[in-house]
């Protein structure tokens, strides 16, 4: 089965929380604190598998969580940290973020896993809080909560030409004849269910691939027939190769044939229409030279070139074959898309937190800020100033306030810390 589309939910593990602990000898009256960290979570990456060609395993299964960290143990002992999770997926696969549609990932050429969601830190044990005016804290920090989200995956196929036209004009035929794909092929409608990948070998030094698309009929842009499912596809390939059933043999027009397809495919994105097109006559066995000569006529006139070919005969295959070799090496690669940049969380009011005082210390908890934090630059003076309007209009330092901080009173939130300045 070939499945395309996928949506799956990631959660990182949470940093271990620090350990609150005293050093504790026969030989030592009072022996300071030497709780040690937590350890990191394990975070979740993504990660090209050769073996996988679509997305099928996320069928089953949609959650996928990495392990939380250990807590810090005394002796200035830290926590063992949580494994990370890779999870292979199809190259060619897109990753967005479910709800707002941000392109995350392309895995298109990453030969390294790409990291999806960050593991938290661990927190700190009570020995990072002894100081000449506090030489027995008894509190330390709780780990760092992990990160949680939902992906939707979408595999873009990458092939450097992609087969298109009309059901039953003889694509899968030609793939089968020119590669090592072996699709089933049958005289009825949408024989093909699903994109075919094919490896074309022009001679020992040279190869290129090549996908069958299938379902594209008219109105396929919008929703007909398999179309709109595999269209996306198509935006991958370097060239698009055109079947045209020149023998008329359904009783359609081979003219109108074509310029229905590029129809649909300009709609679909108005990129595919300037892409390089080879129109391909097939079936030329079948057909009156008179049909012929018009599309080749009609397809020259407007810039393409044009083959005559018979898929069954294999009639001017090989000059087929050796002609997208000879253009290829000349083309623009595979395209890929950046990632889109992240979002500014907004600074706004009604944030859940809870503020805990030890001391002179004041610890926050707010889950929601580690999203701020990891998106400032703490060194940066406008990033700074952003994050204290984070802080502001969701009342965490209003209710510093009514705690009782005082100027010079250490703030901590989770890894970043500050000296509070009224």
């Amino acid at each position: 089965m070939f499945i395309d589309k996928a949506k799956i939910t990631v959660s990182s593990g949470k940093g271990g929380d620090g350990a609150v602990s005293f050093r504790r000898e026969k030989y030592v009256a009072a022996g300071g604190p030497d709780g040690g960290d937590g350890g990191r979570g394990g975070g979740v990456y993504l990660a090209v598998d050769k073996n996988m060609s679509t997305l099928i395993n996320f069928k089953y299964r949609r959650n996928y969580a990495a392990p939380d960290g250990s807590p810090g143990m005394g002796r200035r002992c830290s926590g063992k940290s949580g494994g990370d999770l890779i999870i292979g997926v199809p190259r060619g696969t897109l990753v967005r973020d479910a709800g707002s549609g941000r392109l995350i990932a392309d895995m298109s050429s990453q030969s390294e896993p790409v990291l999806i969601a960050k593991g938290g830190n661990g927190g700190w044990g009570n020995s990072h809080f002894a100081s000449p005016t506090r030489q027995i804290p008894r509190f330390a920090k709780p780990g760092n909560p992990g990160e949680k989200l939902e992906l939707l995956l979408e595999l873009k196929l990458l092939a450097d030409v992609g087969l298109v036209g009309f059901p039953n004009v003889g694509k899968s035929t030609l793939i089968s004849v020119v590669s090592n794909a072996k699709p089933e092929i049958a005289n009825y409608h949408f024989t093909t269910l699903s994109p075919v990948l094919g490896v074309v070998r022009v001679s020992d030094e040279f190869s290129y691939v090549m996908a069958d698309i299938p379902g594209l009929i008219e109105g396929a842009s919008e929703g007909l027939g398999l179309g709109r499912e595999f269209l996306r596809h198509v935006e991958r390939c370097r060239m698009i190769l055109h079947i045209v059933d020149v023998s008329g043999s359904e009783g359609r027009d081979p003219i109108e044939d074509f310029e229905k397809i590029n129809f649909e495919l300009k709609k679909f994105n108005p990129e595919l229409a300037g892409r390089l097109q080879i129109v391909v006559g097939n079936k030329g066995d079948l057909a009156d030279w008179r049909n012929v000569e018009a599309l080749r006529d009609y397809a020259e006139n407007l810039g393409y070139i044009f083959f005559e070919i018979s898929a069954v005969t294999q009639k001017g295959v090989q000059d087929l074959k050796n002609e997208i070799a000879r253009i290829l090496p000349a083309l623009p690669p595979i395209a890929e898309y950046e990632p889109d940049a992240p979002e500014l969380p907004e600074a706004s009011a009604g944030r859940e937190f809870s503020i805990e005082k030890h001391g002179d210390v004041y610890l926050v908890d707010a889950p929601w800020l580690l999203r701020v934090m990891n998106s400032c630059n703490m060194d940066d003076y406008e990033s700074l100033q952003y994050f204290q309007r984070v802080l502001v209009n969701s009342g965490i330092i209003a209710d510093l306030e009514e705690k009782g901080v005082q100027e010079g009173d250490l703030v901590s939130i989770y890894d970043f810390e500050f000296n509070y300045v009224p």
